[in-house]
């Protein structure tokens, strides 16, 4: 692949798009400019005003052979490379310098006008050049430098999710196969049950397990199926409660993000405690954005469960890499004592910086 190729394909200009953005010019523009040149010409010839004629050739004739000749340059290796491009750029820039003061001493001369100020001519040139191509050329370097930056994190980050999308994958399946293993030895009656559950809910939640993005009515969807296999493992022990806003229920959000949070209530609330547990789970809008809670009145947060776990700890990471400081997961005691887990999301994904 070459290094157009790349940048092509990459969707950010590289060298050759630079040159053609700043040398280039329409039909109409190439018109228009010929007409305001040669008015320009005649007017001068006809006020005689021979040395203003010698000064606008000497400007003007350098700066559209060194466009044409730039724009030939992003045909050949000089226009691949930045760094082949400067170079080429730095001994135009030199040439066309020199020539303005050519042209206009040799103009001067063939007019019988004895030259004195080449020096001054030249120097505006150069300053010319600068202006016209080598400050949005360096601009337009540094924006496809920017972005090419931009794309090159976008890409890290999208590794960074898949990594942490594939160790929460194992974790839930392990979780859930051991729950099936626990009801298969102590209520065997109930296993084709929880089997025939557990096969309908692979079925739905397996295409979503290597898809980029979900939403959060599939997520409360599959965390309800959950809740009724672990229903069926506790019994009257467990009762659930999942309620998605149909508001909130197409908003994007990444595979298994909110499943984490259902295992921790269930492993955290409901297992270690004697008596019947209730867990909900609530999606809905609050505060210009969407709060997600999962709530149980189980055991509660003892000193060992601080929300540090491998599932949490990847939600807070994956949420991190998405949304940076606009999402949150919280996980405290509310006021009459239930457990809450809060993922707080902004209505849209931000746009990169």
């Amino acid at each position: 692949m070459t290094a157009a190729t790349a940048w092509r394909g990459s969707g950010v200009d590289g060298p050759p798009q630079a040159l053609r953005r700043v040398a280039a010019c329409s039909l109409r523009e190439c018109a228009l400019s010929t007409l305001l040149a040669g008015a320009g010409t005649v007017a001068a010839i006809e006020l005689r005003a021979y040395t203003w004629l010698a000064l606008f050739a000497a400007l003007v004739l350098p700066l559209g052979i060194s466009a044409g000749l730039m724009l030939l340059m992003q045909r050949r290796t000089a226009g691949r490379s930045w760094t082949a491009l400067w170079a080429a750029l730095l001994v135009l820039g030199c040439a066309d310098t020199a020539g303005a003061g050519w042209i206009y001493a040799v103009g001067l001369s063939w007019i019988g006008i004895n030259p004195l100020n080449e020096a001054q001519v030249m120097a505006v040139q150069a300053l010319l050049f600068m202006l016209l191509f080598v400050l949005p050329l360096w601009m337009a370097q540094h924006r496809a430098r920017t972005l090419h930056i931009a794309q090159l994190s976008q890409a890290a980050m999208a590794a960074d999710l898949k990594a942490l999308q594939a160790q929460i994958e194992p974790h839930f399946l392990y979780n859930t196969l051991a729950n099936t293993r626990y009801l298969v030895r102590h209520q065997p009656e109930r296993a084709v049950g929880m089997l025939d559950h557990l096969i309908a809910y692979l079925r739905s939640a397996l295409p979503d397990l290597r898809s980029p993005m979900s939403t959060l009515g599939r997520e409360c969807e599959l965390a309800g199926h959950y809740l009724e296999l672990m229903a069926i493992r506790y019994g009257e022990r467990l009762n659930v409660d999942v309620d998605c806003a149909d508001d909130v229920r197409e908003l994007a959000l990444p595979p298994l993000m909110l499943m984490p949070l259902v295992e921790n209530a269930v492993q955290h609330g409901v297992e270690p405690h004697a008596g019947a547990v209730t867990v909900t789970v609530r999606a809905q809008r609050a505060d210009g954005g969407v709060l997600v809670a999962v709530r149980d009145n189980g055991a509660g947060l003892g000193d060992a469960v601080l929300g540090s776990g491998v599932g949490l700890r990847n939600v807070r990471q994956r949420l991190e890499a998405l949304y940076g400081s606009a999402a949150s997961l919280r996980l405290s005691i509310g006021a009459d004592g239930w457990t809450v887990a809060e993922m707080s999301l902004p209505l849209s994904r931000p746009e990169p910086a």
